[in-house]
């Protein structure tokens, strides 16, 4: 029985289960966090729908008992946090990692064992400014989670929706996780590229059919590398994501707005590599993902002309 969770990343994506648990029951749910960060969460806690919120703060020394690990941080950050993973980790801690991407299990895999993991993705339309997140509760899609190498809902499956009953998080439970991983992916290398590029909200998608154009090669793209590496979603039905607003920005341009280096090597790098691992054109990923290398050079001063 699950009883006690700990989250490593306070950030977009960690807020909405730092929400739901301390709505259910404050108790149940901590934050890893070490050195300055540790001390501007203890100080200031996170503002999260326009509420403030004092989640325990805990160096990962100092966790004992957990029985559910959240792993929410920036694909450009798990490969400093993998000894902090290591070391929280028990035999019996079940880890949910949520990321953007299709690896980050794998990499996970190289420290703790993979029966530990229940592979994930989420669903969900947030915005970070500061120490302030703000989403929509009732529209978010949620959590995505299931064995990697089962059809079947397993009991540590089950375990985790318990859990999470009555907190307001919204979870799916999959028997086709790695499918529902590729249409994650897929969704957000067609949504996310395009509109930190051009600077658009989501609704350019629709009412632009250059934009939309520049989605669907992209989209295509995945669809091919998914394809060879034994994954079909050419019936895309996960990659629809409903209920946005006209005015989103996703993951991406939220991090140019804000001058923050973005997860590009995750999207572009990953299609380009797995392209020609397989010997299958990407050029549109390709495009994007130097235009945005270079939108974070001018963020970083490199040029300013």
């Amino acid at each position: 029985m699950i009883k006690k969770a700990t989250v490593i990343g306070a950030g977009a994506v960690g807020s909405y289960f730092i929400w739901g648990l301390m709505e259910k029951n404050p108790e149940c749910i901590s934050v890893v966090a070490e050195g300055e960060r540790a001390e501007k969460l203890k100080e200031n806690g996170i503002i999260i729908n326009d509420k403030k919120y004092l989640p325990e703060v805990k160096k990962a020394k100092e966790v004992e008992g957990i029985d559910l690990l959240i792993i929410t941080v920036k694909k450009n950050a798990l490969e400093g946090i993998l000894e902090t993973v290591r070391e929280i980790v028990r035999d019996n801690t079940i880890v949910l990692c949520p990321m953007n991407g299709i690896d980050s299990e794998e990499i996970l895999s190289t420290v703790i064992p993979k029966k530990n993991i229940l592979w994930s993705i989420i669903k969900i339309a947030s915005e970070r400014k500061d120490n302030s997140v703000q989403f929509n509760a009732e529209q978010t899609i949620g959590v995505f989670y299931g064995e990697r190498d089962s059809c079947e809902i397993s009991e540590r499956m089950k375990e985790v929706e318990i859990f999470f009953g009555g907190s307001g998080i919204h979870l799916n439970l999959c028997t086709d996780i790695l499918k529902q991983i590729w249409y994650k992916f897929a969704l957000n290398v067609g949504n996310n590229l395009p509109q930190a590029i051009l600077g658009v909200g989501m609704g350019a998608y629709d009412d632009s059919e250059h934009v939309h154009f520049i989605y669907e090669k992209l989209v295509e793209e995945v669809i091919a590398v998914a394809a060879a590496n034994g994954v079909d979603i050419s019936d895309r039905k996960g990659i629809i994501f409903s209920g946005k607003e006209k005015n989103a920005r996703y993951s991406t341009l939220q991090d140019l707005d804000n001058k923050r280096h973005t997860e590009i090597e995750m999207f572009g790098g990953t299609m380009i590599r797995l392209g020609e691992k397989f010997n299958i054109p990407v050029p549109y990923s390709t495009f994007c993902y130097h235009a945005i290398k270079a939108l974070e050079e001018k963020n970083d001063g490199k040029f300013d002309y």
